[in-house]
This record gives C-alpha cells, structure tokens and sequence, in this order.
C-alpha cells in the first residue's frame, strides 16, 4: 500500500505563487512515476504534470513555463511550483503515484485564485 499527502495549498491571489507537496509513504520503489492533477468544480479531473524516477517531466499546455514538477527521491516527496497563478487554477490538487501496475491517490489540496 502507499498513502499520498498533499500539503500547501491555500488562498493566493492572481499572478501569486504557490508550492505544493506530497509525501509519499509505504511500498513506494524507485520506478514510479508521480504526478500532480487537478479537478475544478463542475469538471472532470486533468493532469498536469509528471515526473518519473530519473527526473524527466511532462507538462500539460496551460501548466508549462508557469508550473515545475520536481521530486526529492530520498524523502518521496513530489513537488509542485506554481507561479503567475490564475483564477482559472482555481480547483483541488491531487497527487499521484504510478507503481507497477498500481495507481495511488491522496486526499486532494485546495487550490483558491482570486481575481
């Protein structure tokens, strides 16, 4: 089993930053892949980004040159960069842990832009 927990999430306004992270605990191995997703209200879940366990990223369209994925494998903990946030990132984050052929997710962190 693996639980995920999110943290830093909160209220910022428009054109602010926010770092969010997820500490990953039980039978994590070196070759998975974590990622970060979002869901808006009145909207299916979207990716955003990932990373694996050498450090290459995938950046969705609206998250690259504003968000950075990166991860700390010594601590199991993923990272989420966001800057010149918009009230359209406005939504709950999640964190997620690809591990063989099993797929991990954490409770989720609120993510509040205002205009």
């Amino acid at each position: 089993q693996v639980q995920l927990v999110e943290s830093g999430g909160g209220l910022v306004q428009a054109g602010g930053s926010l770092r969010l992270s997820c500490a990953a605990s039980g039978s994590i191995f070196s070759g998975n892949v974590m990622g970060w997703y979002r869901q808006a209200p009145g909207k299916q879940r979207e990716k955003v980004a990932t990373i694996t366990s050498t450090g290459s990223t995938n950046y969705v369209d609206f998250a690259k040159g504003r968000f950075t994925i990166s991860r700390d494998n010594a601590k199991n903990t993923v990272y989420l960069q966001m800057n010149s946030l918009k009230p359209e990132d406005t939504a709950v984050y999640y964190c997620n842990a690809l591990v063989g052929i099993f797929t991990y997710w954490g409770r989720g962190s609120q993510v509040t832009v205002s205009s």
